[in-house]
This record gives structure tokens, sequence and C-alpha cells, in this order.
């Protein structure tokens, strides 16, 4: 897909926090006038804020990034290029700190070579370029780190994140997704520095070296940030683990003919369920806004597994299903790299569907919950990627299902779905004139 042509000065989303006032916000937040923030918010009378409100905030620079490519779009993303990569045996093969390490996460024990894998899936995220930054930034994958900001904090140095290999992973991955579907929306990104003063990013740069220039400028200040974002920074790090990136290029990784195969809403033909949440970050907030919440009827404002079925949109195989998530390949190919995926998210482990069945449209996959990740109420989370790459909802190619087609609010989790002349509005509610939605998806089957 190409990259947008900005169509204005960049901005940034503030949500309002209790007590804030709008003069408090352009003064702290922004550094810009009472005015200019009320005319680009359209807001007619300052006193009139509320806890929760999305603002749009302009960023006030003249420092333009350096246009030097660092990685293509496909080794940023976990896609095609990752397919025939074994993240373990690399790791042993480099004999540093990460091949002695282990971790806990939900439970379970995993080593250092699995806890990048994970974080590599979830955020869908190169698993080359996060060890390329852990050995950049702490030396952890050829040797030892030094100091117990490379040990606790190998990708922030303390500049970000919980400690530990897990969260600081994360952490990274979540903001090379800022900067790669920030580009990739705007066509420009802001980056923020350690100090806290801003840059934006070059005209005619790909989505994948504005996510790795995003990261870089977390740790770092205007002067050394530039010297990590040249050919002897990060890139000569990758190119000392990995060769030349461009020989793992997958190009167009996006096609700009794509088309979104049939989808249906994902729950069984003739239910109600309701749409809780509007277009929202897929895998946390860095990521595209791809995905949707629904919620089922009986259970209502807390976290219990509902006696609902989530069925499947789309024929396809399950190449994933643990953790809350099961993610559908459409393809059937058995990799989630590649072609079109559908994403589930909170699918409780009781009867949920197995890795490695292969379902007809309208099949059960599981129980809805909250499962996996944060919620306040049982819900359906759904995304799809294509290749890898989060595919925005109300984008290009914007998600369909059941002719109900997604269009963004303000803040995340806000926004729509239109069906013609209906209209359903994202709402943490259960109300039938509002956010209700009858499935036209096949029939619950009887087992």
């Amino acid at each position: 897909m190409p990259i947008p042509t900005p169509s204005g000065a960049p901005t940034d989303i503030y949500v309002v926090q209790p007590g804030d006032t709008l003069s408090g916000i352009a003064y702290y937040e922004c550094g810009c006038d009472v005015e200019e923030l009320m005319a680009i918010n359209h807001i007619s009378d300052a006193s009139l804020l509320q806890a929760g409100q999305p603002l749009l905030l302009p960023v006030k620079t003249d420092r333009v990034g350096p246009r030097l490519k660092l990685l293509p779009d496909s080794e940023v993303v976990y896609g095609p290029a990752y397919v025939d990569f074994d993240v373990a045996a690399f790791v042993a093969r480099q004999g540093g700190y990460l091949a002695h390490y282990s971790e806990r996460i939900n439970g379970r024990e995993h080593s250092g070579a699995e806890v990048v894998e994970v974080v590599a899936r979830n955020f869908s995220v190169g698993p080359r370029v996060l060890l390329a930054l852990l050995e950049h930034q702490s030396g952890w994958v050829t040797g030892m780190p030094q100091g117990n900001a490379a040990f606790n904090f190998p990708l922030s140095l303390g500049r970000g994140g919980q400690a530990g290999l897990y969260f600081q992973l994360g952490w990274a991955a979540n903001r090379i997704n800022a900067g790669y579907y920030g580009y990739k929306r705007a066509g420009v990104v802001a980056f923020t520095f350690a100090d806290r003063t801003r840059a934006l990013s070059a005209p005619g740069l790909n989505a994948g070296t504005v996510g790795i220039q995003n990261v870089l400028a977390l740790t770092n200040d205007w002067e050394s940030w530039q010297a990590e974002v040249d050919r002897n920074g990060f890139l000569r790090t990758y190119e000392t683990l990995f060769g030349d990136p461009r020989t793992y290029a997958v190009e167009p990784l996006v096609p700009a003919t794509l088309v979104q195969p049939e989808l249906f809403l994902p729950w069984p033909g003739g239910h109600t369920w309701y749409l809780s949440g509007g277009p929202h970050g897929a895998w946390f907030s860095g990521s595209a806004w791809a995905a949707l919440d629904f919620a089922p009827p009986d259970v209502r404002g807390h976290c219990g597994i509902s006696d609902e079925w989530a069925t499947a949109a789309a024929a396809g195989l399950v190449v994933r299903s643990d953790d809350g998530q099961v993610l559908i390949d459409l393809d059937s190919d058995g990799h989630e790299q590649t072609g079109w995926v559908l994403f589930y998210l909170h699918i409780a482990s009781v009867e949920r569907v197995a890795e490695g069945t292969r379902l007809a449209q309208g099949d059960r996959v599981g129980h809805p919950s909250c499962e996996g990740g944060a919620g306040e109420s049982s819900h359906v989370h759904i995304a799809r990627r294509y290749n890898g790459e989060w595919i925005a909802a109300d984008g290009p190619v914007p998600m369909i299902l059941s002719g109900w087609r997604p269009v963004n609010g303000l803040g995340e989790y806000e926004g729509k779905l239109i069906k013609g002349s209906e209209v359903r509005e994202a709402c943490e509610c259960w109300e039938e004139t509002l956010n209700a939605i009858v499935s036209d998806n096949v029939a619950l089957r009887t087992e």
C-alpha cells in the first residue's frame, strides 16, 4: 500500500485526565496556545472537558530526521521473511547471555529464545529486528550485559517499560509498531526523544525504517539519535548479526490491489451481540487500529466465561490456540506469517478449538472471556493480518463483516459500524438501538 501524503501538520492524541484544564494541556503537553487547541478540536467552551476525552495536540518542531532507509518493511513485520528463521538455533550459535537466560511468563518457564518468539508473534514484529535491538542496546545476544540498566532494562536502558526481557521486548515492539503504523496511516511520525524534545520523520521513507527510528528515539537525544539511525549505528549491528537486510526483502509486502476475502460476523447466525469497541490497537496501542470488540449478551460488566460461541468468520486452518488467542490461517498453508490471518483474542481455554483444526465458516472457535489480556467484561477482540502486517479496520482495505464497515472515532475504541443506512455506535453497553447487531453467519451447528 502506498504511504499517504501528509494532509497537514502532524498531531498527537492526548487523553484528558481528571483535573486537567485546557490551558494546562496547552502549556505542558504541546507548548501551543489554548485558541489553537480549541480550533483543532472544534471546542467552543474551554471549560467543557471530560476525563477520558481524546484531544488532538499539534506537534511543534522544525527538526526532520534523516532519509536513510534502514530495513525493508518485510524485515520489520513478522511476515513471509520469517517462515524459515529458527530463533532458538540462532541464539544458541551466538552463545551470549540470551542463550542461557530464562523467564517465567503466565506461569510457564521460557528460554530467552522463546521469549523473543512470543513477543514477535504477539506484536507481529520480526524477531531478527528484536534480536538486533537487544544486541545493539545491551549486548545480550553475543556477550554479557554490563551494568544494572542493561541487565534489567535491556531495550529501554531504564527509560521505559517494566524490568525483565519479556516486558522490555514488548515495550520495544510496541514502539516499533507505533512508528510503522503511524507512518502508514499519516505519512509522517513525530518522534519523542529521551529529553522530551521532538522531530519529524523525513518524507520518502518506508514504514519499517520509521518504526526503527521511533524506538531508538526514546533512548537518545536529537544528536545521539542521528548517529544511531546512520549507517554506523543500529544498521551496523544488524548487518554484523544477519548480513544485508535487503536479501530478506519480500516486496510488495502488502500489494496495492489487496482485497479482503468475504468475512462474516464472528458469532452464530440469528444471535445478537453488541459492538463494545470500535477500531483500536490489534495488540497494544502501537499497532494499527485493526481490531473490533464484540460482547455477547449473557456476561455484562464482568469477566466470566460466556455460554455463547464465537465462530469462524471464514474457513481456514487454526495455526495457534493458546493464551486466549486463536489464529485462523485463511490460505491454510500452516504459516501465520503469510496471507490473510484472522486473530481472535479473549477466547476461554474451556472448549477452545485446537491448533491444527480445519474450520468451515461458522464453526465454533470458543467462548468469549477475558483470557489473554486486559478486559473489564467478557468479549471477543478480532483483527486481521496480511503477510504479518496488521490491516487497519478503517483503512484502504476495511474490515467488512457481513456488510458492516468500521469507521474510526477520534480515540481508540470509539467509532462505529455502518451498513447502508444502519449505524451501530461502539459502547461498553448493551443497548438494542445503539450497538446491537444480529449476525447472518451460519447458524450454530449441533455437535
